[in-house]
This record gives C-alpha cells, sequence and structure tokens, in this order.
C-alpha cells in the first residue's frame, strides 16, 4: 500500500474518537491536528503523543519510541505502520436518565417501604483522552456521542440508583417531602459519580436530578401521605409523641359520644390580658373527665388563640397538660 504523506482528521462530527483508516506512515508523514483535537499515534499498545492543534511532521525528533521501533538515527526517513487516533475534545453531551424500575426503600421519617421513580440529566466531556481511548475505544474503529451515552446511561442506572436511596435514606426526610432537596441530592450524587467517570477519561460536568416521585395509587404510598397529613395535624396543635397517643384515645371516644360542640365557641367574651391563662385554667377545669369531644374542641380554639397571638406558648403548654392531664 501507498505511503500517507497527510494524515488529518475525516470523521463526523458527532464523532468523539476516530480511526485514521491507513497505518502506512513514514517520518515524513504530516499530521494535522484541528482545533480542539489531540491526536495519538498507537504502534504495539505503546501511546505517542498527545499531539495538540497543528501540522506535525512524524519524525524520530518529535517521536522518540520511533528510533527504537524503526531502528533510524535522528533525523532519519522510513516508512512504519501505526495507527493514528483523533480525539474530539468539543463536544459536551447532555444525556437524559431514569429509573426503568421503581427504586424500593425505606421511607427514613416513617418506616414505611415505598417505590420511589427519578429522572434528571446530567452532562460529560472527554477529559484524558489517551485513558479514554485505552479504557473505552479499544480496539473499535471510532466512538460516537451516542454510543458513549447509552454506555455511560446503562453504567451509570444502578450507580444512580443505589446512591438516591443512600441519600434519601441519610437525609432524614420523608420522600414526599424530598423535593425541597433535589439541589443538595444532585450535588452528593454528581460528586459520587464523577469519581466513576473518571476512570474513563471521561469528565462528568454537570448531575440534576428533575424530580423524584413516587406512584400516587401505591397503598404503601397513600399510608405515607396519611401519615404526613396525621403529623401536619398534631403539629399545628404542637403535639409530641405521647400527646398524640393520648389524643387518639379522645378521638376514638369522641367517636363514640358524638360531638358535644365547642367549648369556647362564641363565649369567648371572657378577660384578657394577664387573666387569661387563669380563665382558661378555669374553662378547663369545668370539662368533665368522660367529655373527649370537649377536650378536643377547646385544644383546636386554644391552638387558634395562640396562632392569633392571643395566647403565649407557654401558656398553650400549660393548658394542653392541664386538659390532657
Amino acid at each position: 500500500m501507498a505511503i500517507i504523506d497527510r494524515v488529518k482528521w475525516d470523521g463526523r462530527a458527532s464523532q468523539l474518537a476516530w480511526k485514521y483508516p491507513s497505518q502506512e506512515l513514514s517520518t515524513m508523514t504530516q499530521l494535522i491536528v484541528n482545533e480542539s483535537q489531540v491526536a495519538f499515534v498507537v504502534r504495539d499498545g505503546v501511546y505517542e503523543g498527545p499531539f495538540g492543534a497543528g501540522r506535525h511532521t512524524l519524525s524520530t525528533g518529535n517521536m522518540p519510541l520511533l528510533r527504537k521501533l524503526v531502528g533510524l538515527p535522528f533525523g532519519g526517513q522510513s516508512p512504519f505502520s501505526a495507527e493514528v487516533w483523533f480525539v474530539n475534545l468539543a463536544t459536551t453531551l447532555d444525556v437524559r436518565w431514569g429509573t426503568p424500575d421503581p427504586i424500593q426503600l425505606q421511607d427514613p421519617k416513617f418506616g414505611i417501604m415505598v417505590p420511589v421513580r427519578a429522572f434528571g440529566q446530567y452532562a460529560i466531556e472527554v477529559a484524558d483522552p489517551k485513558l479514554f481511548l485505552m479504557k473505552l475505544v479499544g480496539t473499535a474503529r471510532s466512538m460516537d456521542a451516542a454510543t458513549l451515552a447509552d454506555y455511560f446511561r446503562a453504567m451509570n442506572t444502578t450507580r444512580i440508583k443505589t446512591a438516591i436511596a443512600g441519600a434519601i435514606s441519610a437525609s432524614g426526610v420523608s420522600v414526599l417531602e424530598i423535593s425541597t432537596r433535589l439541589d443538595a441530592l444532585s450535588a452528593t450524587i454528581g460528586e459520587a459519580l464523577a469519581g466513576e467517570t473518571a476512570q474513563y477519561g471521561v469528565a462528568l460536568t454537570q448531575f440534576s436530578i428533575e424530580s423524584i416521585n413516587v406512584p400516587e395509587t401505591d397503598s404503601a404510598v397513600q399510608k405515607l401521605k396519611a401519615a404526613l397529613a396525621r403529623r401536619a395535624e398534631m403539629n399545628i396543635i404542637g403535639f409530641d409523641y405521647q400527646e398524640e397517643r393520648r389524643f387518639d384515645v379522645l378521638q376514638a371516644a369522641a367517636r363514640n359520644e358524638g360531638s358535644a360542640g365547642t367549648v369556647l365557641g362564641a363565649g369567648m367574651g371572657f378577660a384578657l390580658g394577664g387573666t387569661l391563662g387563669a380563665s382558661v385554667g378555669q374553662m378547663a377545669g369545668v370539662i368533665a373527665p368522660d367529655a373527649p369531644a370537649q377536650r378536643m374542641a377547646l385544644l383546636r380554639d386554644l391552638a387558634a388563640l395562640r396562632e392569633q397571638n392571643i395566647l403565649t406558648d407557654a401558656e398553650f403548654d400549660a393548658e394542653k397538660k392541664r386538659i390532657l392531664a
């Protein structure tokens, strides 16, 4: 075959790595490298380069390895066989990702197993072209953007699922409330994945989780939503866990006896100011032990007074304890 006088990129724009089709070179072959590219001359698994943008004459002067390979003194001219690889550094790939099936994980806040799905995207680009050629391209003739995206999509899916499950568990936040933490989760998972892609000469320049969601019809999700709603209701009144249990007893009793109406209701014309705590205490004192519906109503009215800054937190807590005693 004829000796090639000039070697330059002739690949497609979508290709990240491209091998020149002929290996018949000489020590006077001109290697032309475009901007945002690098080139390597490879023989017997040994990489010579990288050659940056510009025109390079392949000689024993700029390729010391050739002196041993072709056995010529400095400045000699001789044909030799070698591969020439070009790597395109200009392309940044935006890769969409998603969990193909739900991640089964335990809600950190309520301990309920729920199915979780997540979606987002990340950006990758070639950072170490020699490592990229050695680890990913290998003996192929080229590597295009779609092939690289598919490779990392398949490789990262399992890692992303594991990382999301671990990050959610470590956050202590319920799955249904995790949407407020997506930026922090994205940063944590992106940092973990960056170390994986770097082993292949590829930099992960951006990673984002766009959504984490659960199937609305799943029974576990419905239980979780009910638990969150109950927790929100208790938080409004200011209950702790033990008080919530006593509230459950009152609520069950109220369903049996029927509604007794609110205690405060329209009779809120009692004195305010310094006598408010005593007045509320007197109101609570007249509630019979067997009137749970009245206690519940009074608790709600007390909470409303606190929200309006009529009762202080200390006054509210004191009267709540008196009512639940």
